[in-house]
């Protein structure tokens, strides 16, 4: 989110950030999203109206796509038939191995290790009914280096990030 931020204060960037969504006050996106100026709404992902809820923010602010960073649920199924193309992710691998319902945080990091495979990195792909399922808009990879901890490659995994998530964006509003 921070990075999406930073890289929408650039006048060349083609898109801006309309408002950070939190699950509660006091989360560290909040927190970062107030800092850097940014609007921020609190709407509980568990409340009965909640796809309601931001369907009426997507209309409230004109909302052209839906940025999720660190989202580890499945997105309303309403939300994501009504905007087949206006959602996206990141996940912290190079989908579609190591995605799937459990798969976020240091359990990614785990598999990845656990594998044996010499590169990771990270997916910006479209949100779908399904977990870490949408079609890739765009992957980045880094190496997994001996002696990798799930620590050591989540940080070099994250620098990857925040570079494709920028990327991506720039990416879908440039080609419209």
């Amino acid at each position: 989110m921070s990075a999406l931020v930073q890289a929408a204060q650039d006048p060349r960037f083609p898109a801006q950030v309309a408002v950070v969504v939190a699950p509660r006050p006091g989360t560290p996106a909040e927190e970062r999203a107030t800092a850097l100026g940014v609007e921020t709404r609190i709407l509980n992902p568990d409340s009965k109206d909640y796809a309601v809820q931001i369907e009426s923010l997507i209309q409230e602010l004109g909302i052209d796509l839906v940025c999720l960073a660190g989202y580890t649920r499945l997105f309303p199924k309403e939300i994501v038939a009504q905007h087949p193309t206006q959602i996206v992710n990141i996940h912290p691998a190079l989908l579609p191995k190591f995605g799937g319902k459990g798969m976020y945080g240091h359990h990614v990091h785990e598999a990845v290790i656990a594998s044996g495979d010499a590169l990771t990195g990270c997916t910006v792909h479209y949100v779908s009914e399904r977990y870490d399922e949408g079609n890739t808009i765009l992957q980045r990879t880094c190496p997994v280096l001996p002696g990798d901890t799930p620590e050591t490659l989540a940080a070099r995994v994250l620098e990857q990030e925040h570079i494709a998530y920028p990327e991506a964006v720039f990416q879908l509003f440039t080609a419209k």
